[in-house]
């Protein structure tokens, strides 16, 4: 688990365990898309671990919040 306060959208993916890399993750925002009023850790692809972690993470604002909000936001935007 990564405790540093140094946090962007690739260590997020770290953290959820998906793979990091700039097309790595520029390929899964295509591939997923949030539906209107779809809350990001209540969406069909996150596993349970995944969705506990975005969930908690906006709840208890955590040093992760930002780059949560920053997924949601580009899970909204049609690519």
């Amino acid at each position: 688990m990564d405790t540093s306060n140094h946090h962007s959208l690739r260590t997020l993916f770290e953290q959820l365990g998906l793979p990091s890399s700039n097309e790595e993750i520029a390929a899964f925002i295509r591939a997923h898309q949030l539906s209107n009023g779809e809350k990001l850790a209540k969406a069909p692809f996150w596993t349970e671990a995944q969705a506990n972690f975005l969930a908690e993470s906006l709840k208890g604002d955590s040093d992760w919040a930002i780059q949560v909000d920053e997924l949601a936001v580009s899970l909204t935007q049609k690519p």
